[in-house]
């Protein structure tokens, strides 16, 4: 199944969960909005200078030069300046009645206690008018948004300080498998150390919700039942990584099929085939691949919008593009996802090229993923690419 497809599908079939909280604007980073936020007043709150300059009225310019009547500090107000006079006028300092355009500084002169104007000059020129941000009683944040810090400094200027959001989904994280050895655990001689644990608990909580590493489920699918039975009655999701493949000691596959049932498995995704999204006892599941590079470009295309459907998220902005430094041919109808460095081309714009190193030395290396299309058969140097830049700590 093409991912968008699978997308749509999982989305179909995902309740929003609904329960919210109030939080400080300070708090509010990264969390989806519950509720729309409408304007409580408007931005600017009055009309005012955009400059340092001189206020007055644009049908007194032909009198030029006009006496100073008034000197307004931002903070300060002056009700109104006399017909045939100008105002000494700070940014952000309210216009006075009756002025109506403000000359910037540089492009007067004082001729004693008067001001000589520009002799062009527009009606209403380096003036913000009261509400040409935000009109008092309009929409200023939409529900569904992640806020952003740009959010947040539109939410405070607008004296909004507590914000309706989404709470946190609660995701259990499992890893799978009778290799895996918690890090810090004696190796066994076949055994390897959970990376993917970590990495999934590290990119859930950097993406907004509530993981709780819940050990490894071991290859027996009794115990795997009963495991996963009992984190459904206490997570909005379950996230594993490993065991849903079509080997004979995969057996996660199976075991959600019996205790909920498998909406999709195998994707048409490089790397990650092997993802299952079902449900375990009305809770959604999510398995991802078990090899780590795989693990987490699935967790990048799947998981994260899971995530945003489940908090009633809206879509996510357009990835940004990227120049290709590189040239490559790959399947047509699968979607691609590429580890790669970010590097200063020869005319000093950015170029993306493959990350060196295996699968988790090269995902370590790289600054992001360059994400290919269904659609395309071939990269060529100078393509322009999709980029999803790694998420900070």
């Amino acid at each position: 199944m093409r991912v968008s497809d699978a997308l749509a599908l999982i989305r179909e079939r995902l309740a929003i969960v609904a329960e919210a909280e109030t939080v400080s604007a300070r708090e509010a980073l990264g969390r989806i909005l519950a509720a729309d936020v409408a304007a409580p007043l408007s931005l600017p709150p009055f009309d005012n200078s955009a400059v340092d300059g001189y206020a007055f009225r644009f049908a007194d310019l032909g009198k030029s030069p006009l006496p100073v009547a008034a000197r307004v500090p931002a903070g300060k107000a002056v009700a109104e300046i006399p017909p045939g006079s100008a105002a000494r006028i700070f940014t952000g300092a309210p216009l006075p009645r009756g002025a109506d355009t403000v000359a910037m500084q540089e492009e007067t002169s004082l001729d004693g206690d008067a001001v000589r104007l520009p002799a062009t000059i527009g009606r209403g020129a380096n003036c913000r008018r009261a509400g040409e941000d935000v009109a008092r009683g309009s929409l200023a944040l939409p529900a569904g948004r992640r806020l952003g810090p740009r959010d947040l400094a539109l939410a405070s200027a607008l004296g909004v300080g507590d914000l309706p959001v989404r709470r946190r989904l609660r995701v259990g994280v499992f890893s799978t498998g009778d290799e895996v050895t918690a890090t810090g655990d004696g190796l066994a001689p076949a055994g390897i150390h959970d990376a993917n644990g970590p990495m999934l608990s590290a990119l859930l909580a950097r993406w907004g919700a509530l993981p709780r590493a819940l050990g490894i489920l071991r290859d027996d699918a009794s115990s795997l039942r009963t495991r996963l039975a009992e984190a459904a009655t206490r997570y909005d999701l379950i996230v594993t990584s490993g065991g849903v493949s079509v080997g004979e000691e995969d057996h996660v596959r199976a075991a959600v099929d019996e205790a909920g049932g498998i909406t999709l498995w195998r994707l048409a995704i490089k790397p990650g085939r092997p993802l299952a999204f079902g449900e375990v006892g009305g809770t959604p599941f999510l398995g991802l691949p078990g090899n780590p590079g795989a693990a987490y470009v699935t967790a990048v295309a799947v998981l994260l919008p899971v995530l945003r459907f489940l908090s009633g998220g809206t879509e996510e902005p357009a990835l940004p593009l990227v120049r290709s430094g590189f040239a490559l041919t790959k399947r047509l109808g699968r979607r691609e996802y590429l580890r790669v460095c970010l590097h200063q081309g020869a005319d000093g714009l950015s170029e993306a090229r493959p990350a060196p190193g295996g699968a988790l030395t090269g995902l370590a290396a790289s600054d992001g993923l360059a994400e290919l299309g269904e659609e395309i058969e071939a990269i060529r140097p100078g393509d322009l690419l999709p980029f999803r830049a790694h998420p900070l700590g």
